[in-house]
């Protein structure tokens, strides 16, 4: 089958039944379920290779023998893989890599997909007519600033994990790990298992409180073998676990050199005279994973709060989006992990087939639904266990930069609420910049309405026009009729 071609063209864009945007666990697992069912299928992503951000395997170059040793579940990816390496020789699914997917529009019965290509989109545009549209566009690590955190040597805790995996080098020799999640342990294990000392793992929450809804715990054992197996390497690696505490300030001049551990209340509020430096060249630090919902949103589909304060896809139990043709998988709907992630896969574009073909669902499709409000249900308490509590904002003092793109420090965002009288973070954008760098808010958004005070704005979704950024000259071309 033809592939778009990455040039501006006058003919008509491509066609296909159904586009999948995202080659994470949760995208690739739509795409081979969809094209085990007879449907054309186009899967979209950045990335070079399937997988997203979980199964990131190291560049051909490197060399890696045993890239299993890595990653969970490494052999159910490759099969996956496997499968979607069949379709792809089959032509049944067209595997467009390195397209960065800025702009969706309805067009009579069919979604127009914009997409660039290259790193900065300077390398191409193609559209891409489809009937069906799932989403599959994954997360992105939530941050929260702190005295220091723009030093050199602070990392995200993803970000530590990614290159591990990616490129297989260690972000730093001693390295401490930080925030908030279930994400913390895997990452503090794999570095520790790299050769890196990790001298704690500090977790702002406690796991205490997943003790308070037994009946979920007691139905997602595979979880909760998956924390005594972290509980147990971090032993073995004499990683310290610090709960209801958190790196408060780092130290250092050019780079990291040592970090301040305080107490934390209930609230995430640190407590005088707890606070104790350890040294390290590293920090590792994330609160959690947000959902990526640009393309979603810029459609109109409807979002959620979800337990965790984040922005989250309002969607049924076919993984409809409130949106007629447009479906939804993964981290879209709310953060839940791998496993959750394929098996949403599979429902949505079982869904899809119902929806292309006829016909009804099967007693997979049922087993599917029953599995997916177990972890469904999970994810729902873990997410308010490590949702960050409101006196995290204790931590920054008025110099913290807390807009990184536009250098907005706490101190600025203060005086725009308390002395500017902005009363919304649309204001507090508009009079300090912040939000308005090359990120559009993604890193910064959520401490900045925290800042502002703005509680009726938690749990709401940012809207942006554009879900990456984009030559003027493509803008400019996807304006002239002739060109679409």
């Amino acid at each position: 089958m033809p592939v778009p071609s990455a040039e501006p063209s006058a003919a008509r864009p491509e066609r296909t039944e159904l586009a999948v945007v995202g080659a994470g666990p949760a995208g690739t697992a739509a795409a081979v379920t969809a094209a085990d069912g007879g449907l054309d299928v186009v899967l979209l992503d950045a990335a070079d290779a399937p997988g997203g951000q979980y199964y990131r395997a190291p560049a051909p170059g490197l060399g890696a023998t045993r890239p299993e040793r890595l990653h969970h579940n490494w052999r159910e990816f490759e099969a996956l893989a496997a499968r979607l390496d069949r379709h792809r020789t089959a032509g049944r699914i067209r595997h467009l890599t390195g397209h960065h997917v800025w702009a969706v529009e309805r067009r009579a019965a069919d979604w127009t997909l914009h997409a660039v290509t290259g790193p900065d989109g300077r390398d191409g545009a193609c559209t891409l007519d489809a009937r069906r549209l799932l989403v599959a566009t994954g997360s992105h690590e939530r941050q929260l600033p702190f005295p220091g955190w723009t030093l050199p040597g602070v990392v995200g805790a993803a970000g530590a994990q990614a290159m591990l995996k990616s490129g297989l080098v260690l972000p730093g020799r001693r390295i401490v790990v930080a925030g908030s999640g279930p994400l913390l342990q895997a990452v503090a294990v794999s570095l520790a298992r790299a050769g890196a000392r990790v001298p704690a793992l500090v977790e702002a929450s406690g796991y205490a409180a997943y003790g308070r809804a037994p009946m979920v715990l007691a139905a997602a054992p595979g979880r909760l073998a998956e924390g005594a197996r972290h509980g147990v390497a971090l032993a073995r690696h004499r990683v310290r676990l610090l709960t209801h505490r958190a790196v408060t300030a780092v130290h250092g001049t050019d780079r990291v050199e040592g970090v301040t551990v305080s107490r934390l209340d209930r609230d995430w509020r640190p407590l005088p005279g707890t606070g104790h430096r350890i040294d390290c060249d590293t920090l590792a630090v994330g609160h959690g994973l947000v959902p990526q919902l640009d393309l979603a949103v810029g459609l109109g589909c409807a979002t959620r709060c979800a337990a965790d304060g984040s922005a989250a896809l309002e969607l049924d139990e076919e993984l409809r989006t409130t949106v007629p043709g447009v479906w939804a998988a993964g981290e879209t709907g709310g953060i839940g992990g791998v496993r959750l992630a394929l098996t949403e896969g599979e429902l949505a574009a079982r869904s899809v087939l119902v929806d292309a073909r006829g016909g009804r669902g099967t007693a997979r499709t049922a087993a599917l639904r029953r599995a997916r409000r177990r972890m469904r249900a999970f994810a729902e308490l873990m997410g308010a266990v490590h949702r960050p509590g409101p006196g995290w904002t204790d931590w920054t003092a008025a110099d913290t930069e807390v807009c990184r793109c536009e250098e907005v420090t706490t101190g600025a965002i203060r005086t725009a609420v308390g002395e500017l009288g902005a009363g919304d973070s649309r204001t507090v954008k508009l009079l300090t910049r912040a939000g308005m760098g090359w990120c559009q808010g993604r890193t910064c958004g959520f401490a900045v309405r925290e800042l502002a005070g703005c509680a009726a704005e938690t749990g709401g979704a940012d809207r942006r026009p554009l879900a990456c950024p984009v030559p003027l000259s493509v803008l400019a071309r996807a304006a002239l009729p002739e060109d679409t």
